[in-house]
């Protein structure tokens, strides 16, 4: 389907992840099969977990080539950061961990199908950090931040899009 925004010669696809739809915005175009004639995928990157700490889950904040041109270092350094902080919070231990567990042997786990365990409530404010990420800074630049969730937290895939009428 075609979604065109209010800026003339613009097309807007969205593009569904984590439940959420992200909209990278490209030239305008009829159809879904000149959007894909438009649009390509020219690249994964993939930024490994860093067990250099142990096995809490970290991400490497090395900066990848490939994404030299598209993003600035300090930029996706910020991102990587910020998840795993967010991931070192999840997988805290502390007083809330603690009676969760409790009232999980005395309720026999039942309590979790009426509350959100405080791990849950932390990987739903990283898939809404991502998602704002991909809004304001990555999908603007062509690409696509993936939910480390959705390759079973081993890494952090970057999608980088190209618009093939401007390569023409």
């Amino acid at each position: 389907m075609d979604l065109c925004t209010s800026k003339p010669g613009c097309c807007v696809l969205g593009v569904l992840y984590c439940g959420h739809i992200s909209t990278v915005v490209f030239p305008q175009t009829h159809s879904l099969q000149d959007m894909r004639q438009q649009t390509a995928i020219t690249a994964k990157v993939f930024i490994q977990r860093d067990y250099s700490s142990g096995t809490m889950c970290q991400f490497q904040t090395k900066f990848p080539s490939e994404l030299e041109n598209r993003i600035d270092k300090q930029q996706f350094e910020e991102t990587v950061r910020a998840l795993n902080n967010m991931y070192a919070e999840a997988e805290k231990l502390g007083s809330q961990s603690y009676i969760e567990g409790c009232l999980a042997c005395l309720t026999a786990y039942t309590v979790f199908l009426c509350m959100e365990t405080h791990y849950e409530k932390v990987l739903k404010k990283i898939a809404k950090y991502i998602q704002e990420q991909n809004d304001k800074i990555y999908a603007p630049r062509g690409l696509l931040l993936t939910d480390p969730i959705e390759r079973g937290l081993r890494v952090v895939e970057i999608t980088i899009f190209e618009d093939r009428s401007l390569t023409r």
